[in-house]
Protein backbone atom coordinates (compact mmCIF):
# COMPACT_ATOMS: atom_id res chain seq x y z
CA UNK A 1 0.00 0.00 0.00
CA UNK A 2 1.49 3.38 -0.98
CA UNK A 3 1.90 6.49 1.10
CA UNK A 4 -1.07 8.85 0.87
CA UNK A 5 -1.36 12.61 1.03
CA UNK A 6 -3.54 14.27 3.68
CA UNK A 7 -4.08 18.02 3.28
CA UNK A 8 -4.77 20.03 6.44
CA UNK A 9 -5.46 23.22 4.46
CA UNK A 10 -4.96 24.59 0.96
CA UNK A 11 -5.42 28.09 -0.44
CA UNK A 12 -4.49 27.94 -4.14
CA UNK A 13 -3.79 31.60 -4.92
CA UNK A 14 -0.62 33.67 -5.14
CA UNK A 15 0.60 33.99 -1.55
CA UNK A 16 -1.64 31.12 -0.47
CA UNK A 17 -0.36 27.95 1.14
CA UNK A 18 -0.94 24.23 1.40
CA UNK A 19 -0.02 22.35 4.58
CA UNK A 20 -0.09 18.60 4.18
CA UNK A 21 1.31 15.30 5.39
CA UNK A 22 2.51 12.30 3.46
CA UNK A 23 1.24 9.35 5.50
CA UNK A 24 2.89 5.92 5.40
CA UNK A 25 0.85 2.70 5.45
CA UNK A 26 1.89 2.40 9.13
CA UNK A 27 0.55 5.89 9.90
CA UNK A 28 3.90 7.78 10.00
CA UNK A 29 3.41 11.43 8.95
CA UNK A 30 5.91 13.59 7.06
CA UNK A 31 4.64 17.18 6.96
CA UNK A 32 5.39 19.84 4.35
CA UNK A 33 4.43 23.42 3.51
CA UNK A 34 3.88 24.77 0.00
CA UNK A 35 3.59 28.50 -0.70
CA UNK A 36 2.24 29.49 -4.11
CA UNK A 37 4.41 32.23 -5.64
CA UNK A 38 2.94 32.51 -9.15
CA UNK A 39 -0.17 31.20 -10.89
CA UNK A 40 -0.98 31.51 -14.60
CA UNK A 41 -4.26 29.60 -15.05
CA UNK A 42 -4.05 26.55 -17.33
CA UNK A 43 -0.35 27.10 -18.16
CA UNK A 44 1.88 27.38 -15.09
CA UNK A 45 2.22 27.67 -11.36
CA UNK A 46 5.23 28.02 -9.09
CA UNK A 47 5.64 27.28 -5.43
CA UNK A 48 8.14 27.07 -2.61
CA UNK A 49 8.14 23.68 -0.85
CA UNK A 50 9.72 22.77 2.51
CA UNK A 51 9.45 19.94 5.00
CA UNK A 52 7.92 20.98 8.31
CA UNK A 53 6.89 19.64 11.69
CA UNK A 54 3.23 19.09 12.60
CA UNK A 55 3.03 22.71 13.86
CA UNK A 56 4.04 24.21 10.48
CA UNK A 57 7.64 25.01 11.46
CA UNK A 58 9.93 24.49 8.42
CA UNK A 59 12.72 21.95 9.00
CA UNK A 60 15.04 22.28 6.00
CA UNK A 61 15.72 24.96 3.46
CA UNK A 62 13.09 24.41 0.84
CA UNK A 63 13.12 24.22 -2.92
CA UNK A 64 11.39 26.13 -5.71
CA UNK A 65 9.04 24.14 -7.94
CA UNK A 66 7.90 25.24 -11.42
CA UNK A 67 5.00 23.36 -13.09
CA UNK A 68 4.30 24.11 -16.76
CA UNK A 69 1.35 22.65 -18.67
CA UNK A 70 1.20 22.43 -22.46
CA UNK A 71 -0.78 20.56 -25.09
CA UNK A 72 1.04 17.93 -27.13
CA UNK A 73 -0.72 15.52 -29.51
CA UNK A 74 -4.10 16.17 -27.86
CA UNK A 75 -2.68 15.37 -24.42
CA UNK A 76 -1.59 17.59 -21.57
CA UNK A 77 2.15 17.56 -20.96
CA UNK A 78 3.37 18.55 -17.49
CA UNK A 79 6.96 19.73 -17.08
CA UNK A 80 8.26 20.03 -13.52
CA UNK A 81 11.50 21.83 -12.70
CA UNK A 82 12.84 21.83 -9.14
CA UNK A 83 15.45 24.35 -8.01
CA UNK A 84 17.55 23.61 -4.92
CA UNK A 85 19.89 26.08 -3.25
CA UNK A 86 22.88 23.73 -3.47
CA UNK A 87 24.11 20.32 -4.50
CA UNK A 88 24.24 19.41 -0.80
CA UNK A 89 20.51 20.18 -0.49
CA UNK A 90 19.72 18.03 -3.53
CA UNK A 91 21.82 15.16 -2.17
CA UNK A 92 20.02 15.41 1.20
CA UNK A 93 16.64 15.26 -0.54
CA UNK A 94 17.68 12.15 -2.47
CA UNK A 95 19.03 10.58 0.73
CA UNK A 96 15.66 11.21 2.41
CA UNK A 97 13.85 9.24 -0.32
CA UNK A 98 12.78 11.97 -2.74
CA UNK A 99 13.29 9.85 -5.87
CA UNK A 100 11.18 6.97 -4.58
CA UNK A 101 8.53 9.31 -3.22
CA UNK A 102 8.27 11.26 -6.47
CA UNK A 103 7.96 8.07 -8.51
CA UNK A 104 5.24 6.88 -6.12
CA UNK A 105 3.38 10.18 -6.51
CA UNK A 106 3.46 9.90 -10.30
CA UNK A 107 2.20 6.30 -10.12
CA UNK A 108 -0.63 7.37 -7.78
CA UNK A 109 -1.55 10.14 -10.24
CA UNK A 110 -1.43 7.72 -13.17
CA UNK A 111 -3.74 5.30 -11.32
CA UNK A 112 -6.14 8.12 -10.41
CA UNK A 113 -6.32 9.37 -13.99
CA UNK A 114 -6.85 5.83 -15.32
CA UNK A 115 -9.73 5.29 -12.88
CA UNK A 116 -11.41 8.52 -14.02
CA UNK A 117 -11.61 7.58 -17.72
Amino acid sequence: KPWTSRTKFMDFRVGGRRFYAMVSPEGHERWAIQKYTSISPKTNFKMFNAFADKDENPELPGSEWDYTFSQENEKTKVSITIYNESLARLEKMIEMGFTEGFKMSMLNLENLLASNK
